[in-house]
C-alpha cells in the first residue's frame, strides 16, 4: 500500500528544491523534523495529511515536555506551516491546521555582565598602559578616554565613537548624546573620565601640532582616516578584547555592549531608580531596561544557591 503522507513530503520537498532553491541543508532539516512530527501523529492514530490543529497543538506541547528549547519548537512548526501551506496550495487540505497555532515563545536572553572588579581590572590595565611612555601614547591615552567615558555614560558603542571634538572644550559633569531617532539626551561624566578624556585630547593635539604636516581638522572627537571620519566601533571592539586579555579578563565575555549592561546593571544594583537608568539608556521602552532587573534577580538567585547552608543541604541530600 503507497504512504500517501511519504508521496506528500516527497513532492513537498521537491518544491522546495525546484521552486524556491532551498538549500541542501534545508531541505535535510525539513525532512528530519516533518519525520518527527509524522512519527508522533502515527502513535496517535492520525495521518498527517488529515491532521486537525490540535493534533499538531499535542506534538509542539510533546515537544516542550521533552525538554526542547522554544527556538526548537519554532523550527518545527515552521516545517509544519511550509508543509501544510503546500498541501493546500495543492488543492489536497481545504485548510491549513497551522494558521490558529502560535509560536513557542522564545525566553529573552539575558545580557552578559562584568562584576565591578573586572571592570577596575579593565579600566586599571587601560589607565596602567596610558601612563607608560614609548610606542604611541596617543592610542593608549585613546584607548583610556574610550572606556573611562563608556563606562561611566552607559553610551551605545556607536554614540561614544562618533563624539564630536567640541565636547573636549566643554565644561560641567554631562555630555549631550544623541541617539537613536536622532534623540538627545544628557548623560553624566565621571571626574576620572573627564581627567582622560582631557588627557587624550591633549596628546592628539601635541601630536597634531609636533608634525611637519598636520592633519587637517576633524569634527569628531576620534578621528580616523575611514570613510565615517571616526573610529570604527569593530576597530574599538577588537582593540577592547586585546586590553582585555593583558587584563586577566576572558575574553569571550567582553566588548563594548558588555560595558554598557555593566553600567546599567551596576547602578540598578546600586539603588538606582529604573526610570532614571532608562533615561540615561536612552530606552525608548522601560521594557527595555528591566532585562537588568532580571540579571540582579538571576545573581541573587545563584547567589542563594551557591551560598545559603540550608540550599547546600539540599544539594547533599540530592
Amino acid at each position: 500500500m503507497i504512504d500517501l503522507s511519504a508521496a506528500h513530503m516527497e513532492s513537498f520537498l521537491e518544491m522546495m528544491s525546484a521552486e524556491r532553491g532551498a538549500a541542501n541543508n534545508t531541505l535535510i532539516s525539513y525532512e528530519r523534523d516533518l519525520e518527527d512530527a509524522y512519527s508522533f501523529l502515527k502513535q496517535r492514530g492520525v495521518k498527517p495529511t488529515e491532521a486537525a490543529s490540535e493534533d499538531l497543538r499535542a506534538y509542539l506541547s510533546h515537544l516542550a515536555q521533552q525538554g526542547f528549547k522554544a527556538s526548537s519548537q519554532a523550527r518545527r512548526l515552521s516545517a509544519l506551516r511550509q508543509f501544510y501551506k503546500f498541501l493546500y496550495a495543492e488543492g489536497l487540505r481545504t485548510d491549513d491546521p497551522t494558521g490558529v497555532l502560535d509560536a513557542p515563545k522564545k525566553g529573552r536572553s539575558l545580557p552578559k555582565v562584568l562584576s565591578i572588579d573586572d571592570v577596575s581590572k579593565l579600566i586599571g590595565q587601560a589607565e596602567q598602559e596610558a601612563a607608560q611612555g614609548g610606542g604611541d601614547p596617543v592610542a593608549r591615552l585613546r584607548m583610556h578616554a574610550l572606556i573611562e567615558l563608556l563606562y561611566a555614560t552607559g553610551m551605545r558603542v556607536s554614540e561614544l565613537v562618533s563624539l564630536p571634538a567640541s565636547v573636549l572644550a566643554q565644561n560641567g559633569r554631562f555630555l549631550v548624546v544623541r541617539g537613536k531617532g536622532n534623540k538627545e539626551r544628557m548623560v553624566p561624566l565621571s571626574h576620572s573620565a573627564i581627567r582622560a578624556m582631557q588627557a587624550y585630547g591633549a596628546a592628539m593635539a601635541s601630536d597634531n601640532a609636533a608634525q611637519k604636516t598636520p592633519p587637517p581638522e576633524s569634527p569628531w572627537l576620534f578621528p580616523s582616516s575611514g570613510k565615517a571620519g571616526y573610529l570604527p566601533r569593530q576597530v574599538f571592539a577588537r582593540d577592547l578584547k586585546d586590553l582585555a586579555a593583558r587584563a586577566g579578563i576572558r575574553v569571550a565575555a567582553i566588548s563594548p555592549h558588555v560595558l554598557r549592561h555593566a553600567f546599567a546593571s551596576h547602578l540598578l544594583a546600586n539603588g538606582a531608580d529604573l526610570r532614571a537608568v532608562q533615561e540615561l539608556l536612552g530606552h525608548s521602552d522601560i521594557s527595555t531596561t528591566q532585562i537588568y532587573t532580571h540579571v540582579l534577580e538571576e545573581r541573587l538567585h545563584q547567589l542563594v544557591q551557591n551560598h545559603h547552608p540550608l540550599a547546600k543541604q539540599a544539594k547533599k541530600q540530592d
